[in-house]
């Protein structure tokens, strides 16, 4: 017979595919999901949080910015 291991098996990763974004500073929090497959579940929430505040913080600075007006670059 088999060995089979007692008690619940360890993290295992989800292979949920992380597809870049060419922005740099998000495509380096997606990878940072990567760090919870290898965490037990009550590790995740941690991560998770790390990549919402991170992605909320870029949105942030994207609505900060100025945006040209079409009429501002006349010739």
């Amino acid at each position: 017979m088999p060995d089979v291991p007692d008690g619940p098996a360890g993290p295992a990763p989800l292979g949920v595919v992380r597809t870049a974004t060419g922005h740099a500073g998000v495509d380096a929090l997606l990878e940072r999901l990567a760090d919870a497959d290898h965490l037990p579940a009550d590790g995740h929430v941690e991560v998770y949080e790390d990549v919402h505040r991170g992605l909320r913080d870029a949105l942030t600075a994207l609505d900060a910015a100025p945006t040209p007006r079409p009429y501002d670059n006349r010739s």
